[in-house]
């Protein structure tokens, strides 16, 4: 079934979670692997050049239950990339926004359309590896965790790069820790992984990078357990296609006051 809202089309499949009240007790029954359902989120915008290697990647990992994909407004071609992909059965659901809206309506939009009992996200760019999921994973399946953070900063491989922005990234993630007290290491991680029905019912709001800060403070408000292990990674220049930037750290600040706050 095809809807149009908001500027967008998309294929609609509705499958309404009811949220975890505050202070309610996480559940801690692990997954059986026979029963488990991945639900990939990957946030698309102008990743033509190596989307298909990514999704090549994600597919040799034999965890994917479903790859549910949203085109950002993408210019260079990456909608009609991921349209032709979908009809070739590589990927089970693509979404498509009119204009560019940001990574954090790009990750509502896919949870949204996502029925897995487990969601992971993952950016199109290679800068993550899906040969690291059964070590993201592994906590919510033990039924230790109902999310994990991937994080860059705990020994695992990684490209060198930007000094100051690995600064930057420890300063955001200790003024997250004073006030959700939580003792991660790397909040600004793109590897998330969470039980789908808690996923699905935090109210997210954001629309571009706030979202890391956003869903951090709001898995933190939720009672929810959260584990951190080592990923690997293989950051990009911006000569390369890296689009964070120094005004997005700037507004981690006042999102990480305003979600943790004020929401």
């Amino acid at each position: 079934m095809t809807s149009t809202t908001g500027g967008y089309t998309n294929t609609v499949f509705t499958r309404p979670t009811p949220a975890r009240a505050f202070g309610q007790t996480p559940d801690a029954t692990p997954v059986d692997p026979a029963t488990l359902r991945l639900s990939v989120l990957i946030p698309v915008y102008n990743e033509a050049a190596t989307l298909e290697a990514l999704l090549a990647r994600v597919r040799a990992s034999g965890l994917a239950w479903e790859i549910v994909c949203v085109d950002d407004g993408s210019t260079d071609g990456s909608g009609t990339l991921l349209d032709r992909l979908l009809a070739e059965g590589v990927v089970q659901r693509v979404v498509h926004h009119g204009r560019n809206r940001g990574k954090g309506a790009a990750i509502r939009s896919a949870l949204q359309h996502s029925t897995g009992n487990i969601v992971v996200v993952q950016d199109a760019d290679l800068e993550y590896d899906p040969a690291d999921w059964p070590a993201l994973l592994r906590p919510i399946v033990e039924g230790k965790a109902d999310a994990v953070f991937g994080s860059r900063f705990l020994g695992g491989p990684h490209r060198v790069l930007f000094y100051w922005h690995s600064v930057g990234n420890r300063l955001l993630t200790t003024f997250s820790n004073m006030l959700t007290n939580l003792n991660l290491t790397d909040m600004e991680t793109c590897y998330k992984a969470m039980r789908g029905d808690l996923a699905r019912g935090l109210r997210l709001t954001t629309d571009r990078f706030g979202l890391e800060p956003e869903l951090t403070a709001r898995l933190a408000r939720s009672g929810a357990r959260v584990y951190e292990v080592p990923v690997s990674y293989a950051g990009r220049t911006y000569a390369e296609g890296k689009k964070i930037n120094w005004k997005d750290g700037v507004a981690a600040v006042w999102h990480i006051l305003r979600f943790n706050l004020w929401a």
